[in-house]
């Protein structure tokens, strides 16, 4: 007996490592297998719904459904013994509808119409827009019932979140909706103040305003799925129904109207159908709870048996249906084909003078095959209205209409283009939800999206915590002088601190939707401004401050305004470079400087920085000017002059002689300032093999004159040297200076 039991625990385990490798067939065969070693009926139980679960996964269920109900007829079926089983439907209908989780339900409201001025949360009109740091706009009723922390729906980002309830009403896009679409606003001002009823249980009053605001506007999913909860609420399920169909036709996609739905059907005991929407529901959100909690129940009670009457009952629940709004019999087989390795064969139904939709019924105990099942199950040849090959259709059809269809695989291509149902259903459902009138060309005014600092069209626009909107440069430029908004004056520091201004998404969607013109202009304008500032010849920006040199780093504190707005240009305009010049009383700042690349900046909360540059190359100054409260210059670039022959050979000899006498002086200071300056400049380059090689001169040389201590005017003269020799011989005499001052 005890060598009988570790065989058939042997067994169990390899059923479960075949099911783990969807050898679904082997987990079967051996699940019924081991049924004959176990008495217990327990055992039994637990044997009957894992080998169920293996029939349904393998793509058997019709054969997977009796099995459950043996096991239902031992005991009752719990949720967690249907697990599987929920799995193994939402993921046939997930395949069948051509989405993972919730795709369409996020996707429906994209684009640059009035799609745009769909709230992701609510899925209704925009009402009191909210801007959040990421750019992503949401009903300000809506943001107050999300949990905290609050996560922006779209993108996922709540990093930025850190005192969402001062985060106000977006101004300019709550003057547009004002302006465009008053009777939208109005409906949803009704629906608001029915919802404050419903609060109150005063519902006949709520129940009035649902109905103004359907005869306002037909199209408000929200309002029907509000008015079916009243209708629930005052035992109106028949009208609650009504409503909840409506509002999933509206928003096909969208979670609550299913639930709702589904609810409904519940309240008037439509099993099959309720447990059909739960299945949609899961598939689109397979860790609702409700759902999943819901199905799994309406399942366990289909497969109850009940005294006297199973046979009566189970035939009840088997018409093979491949509408949406109905299960019955597509359990067994709907979803069995993409459970199977086979392709589904497509079969085509006799329609009648009433439209009626018609089918194959089959029961439980039907010996037919999957295949059969889902051609059984397929749509006709004209999916109307929202049909869907295989899964759901939106058709409400008495089971006593179902006859036997005829197959049409010869003339698959009368459902679709590509012979798809499904994709054509998914394209009407588009159109259905993309219906909004559009806006009245008249109530178009550029004026409406202006910025008020730069006084045109906003470009790159961006929403401060206050609701107000700037382009992004305005308000930087703004920020650079005084970190409080320019409108309202409330206080921004924390915005600032956060340095990640995120483009308002939709304000931008609808400049390029209904501006296109004069974003075009405003674009080529933004251009012709950065290709100027882009050039390193004529308009240079210039740093006055310090001496700089070729390959030496040279870090920068910036706190004026002026230069940081000066920084963030030569960023934006992606040269990364600008002059640095020594301050002159005639002119402003010296005639020779060099350019500084910026390799790193490092911002503080309150607008400094740090900024890490090196230098790169020599200029000689041509023209001074100013631009914006910095100094600009038009500069020329300064190269060495090379030389061959025997000056070139005086020339090496020349370098190696005071490179020797340079790396001399440096080791004969002390080791605590010596250590500063290879802290602050790194070490001393190595010497070139050819001291010509760079157009500005050995990097040893700059290295050295910027840590020999030398006045910034005693340095000036050999940045504006272009004889390498002259150079070298000036940091001769130098060395030679501060040699004999220390001997002394």
């Amino acid at each position: 007996m005890g060598t009988q039991s570790m065989e058939s625990n042997v067994m169990l385990q390899l059923a479960t490592e075949a099911f783990q490798a969807k050898n679904f067939e082997l987990a079967a065969e051996i699940y019924e297998c081991q049924l004959v070693d176990y008495s217990d009926v327990v055992s039994q139980h637990e044997l009957l719904v894992k080998w169920a679960d293996a029939l349904a996964f393998g793509g058997k269920l019709s054969e997977a459904f009796e099995i459950y109900q043996k096991a239902s007829k031992i005991n009752r079926l719990r949720s967690t013994h249907l697990e599987n089983l929920i799995v193994c439907l939402t993921n046939s209908i997930r395949s069948k509808e051509g989405f993972v989780g919730q795709k369409f339900q996020r996707g429906q409201a994209e684009g640059c119409g009035n799609d745009a001025f769909v709230c992701r949360i609510c899925v209704g009109f925009l009402y009191e827009p909210v801007t959040l740091p990421c750019g992503h706009c949401f009903c300000k009723k809506c943001l107050d019932k999300e949990k905290r922390p609050v996560c922006c729906r779209q993108c996922k980002d709540d990093s930025r979140l850190t005192d969402l309830p001062n985060y106000r009403v977006n101004v300019i896009l709550s003057n547009l909706l004002t302006k465009w679409f008053p009777s939208r606003l109005l409906t949803v001002q009704l629906r608001h103040e029915g919802n404050a009823l419903y609060a109150e249980n005063k519902l006949e009053i709520a129940l009035e305003k649902y109905n103004e605001g359907i005869a306002i506007d037909p199209r408000d999913h929200l309002l029907f799925f509000d008015r079916s909860l009243i209708n629930s609420s005052l035992k109106n399920n028949e009208a609650a129904l009504t409503d909840a169909e409506m509002a999933c036709k509206l928003q096909p996609y969208w979670l609550k109207g299913r639930l709702r739905k589904a609810q409904a059907l519940t309240a008037l005991r439509k099993t099959e159908e309720a447990l059909t929407e739960y299945l949609f529901c899961i598939t689109l959100d397979p860790e609702n709870k409700l759902a999943n909690l819901d199905a799994q129940r309406l399942l366990s009670d289909i497969f109850d048996p009940l005294p006297d009457q199973v046979q009566e009952r189970l035939p009840d629940y088997m018409p093979l249906l491949s509408s949406r709004t109905r299960i019955k019999g597509n359990l067994t087989t709907t979803f069995s084909s993409n459970c199977s390795t086979s392709s589904p064969e497509l079969y085509k139904g006799n329609r009648t003078n009433d439209d009626s939709l018609h089918g194959k019924s089959m029961s439980l105990s039907g010996k037919e095959t999957a295949s059969t099942d889902f051609n059984s199950a397929c749509c006709g040849d004209k999916c109307e209205k929202g049909h869907v090959c295989g899964v759901f259709r939106q058709s409400a059809i008495n089971r006593s209409q179902l006859t036997k269809r005829k197959p049409v695989w010869e003339e698959e291509g009368n459902a679709g283009s590509d012979g798809s149902p499904c994709k054509r259903f998914k394209s009407e459902v588009k159109v259905e939800t993309t219906s909004w009138c559009p806006v009245a060309r008249e109530l178009i005014d550029a004026s409406d999206l202006e910025c008020s600092l730069c006084m045109r069209l906003f470009y790159e626009p961006v929403t401060t915590p206050c609701g107000h909107s700037f382009c992004l440069k305005c308000l930087e430029r703004c920020l650079d002088h005084n970190a409080k908004c320019p409108l309202c004056k409330e206080d921004l520091s924390e915005y600032l601190a956060q340095r990640q201004y995120s483009k308002t998404i939709l304000m931008e969607n609808l400049i390029a939707k209904y501006l296109p013109e004069e974003l075009a202009e405003r674009r080529i304008n933004n251009d012709e401004e950065i290709a100027e500032l882009s050039n390193l010849n004529k308009n240079v920006p210039i740093f006055v401050c310090t001496m700089a040199f070729p390959t030496v780093p040279c870090p920068l504190h910036i706190f004026e305004p002026c230069y940081r707005l000066m920084v963030r240009r030569c960023m934006e305009t992606g040269t990364n470079q600008f002059g640095m010049c020594l301050s002159d009383s005639v002119n402003g700042f010296s005639n020779y400087g060099c350019i500084l690349e910026i390799r790193s900046v490092e911002f503080f909360a309150d607008g400094r920085s740090v900024v890490d540059t090196i230098g790169r190359r020599r200029f000689k100054v041509i023209q001074h000017r100013k631009l914006d409260g910095y100094n600009t210059a038009d500069i020329e670039y300064l190269e060495d002059k090379k030389v061959g022959g025997p000056e070139e050979v005086e020339l090496r000899t020349l370098h190696n002689r005071v490179y020797d006498q340079a790396l001399s002086w440096l080791n004969s200071l002390k080791a605590q300032q010596k250590d500063r300056i290879i802290g602050h400049f790194g070490p001393m380059p190595e010497k070139d093999l050819d001291p010509q090689i760079s157009p500005n001169g050995p990097s040893w040389c700059w290295w050295l004159l910027a840590v020999m201590p030398l006045e910034g005017r005693a340095q000036l003269p050999f940045l504006a040297l272009t004889s390498l020799k002259d150079r070298l011989s000036g940091i001769r005499r130098v060395l030679i200076f501060m040699s004999r001052c220390r001997s002394r």
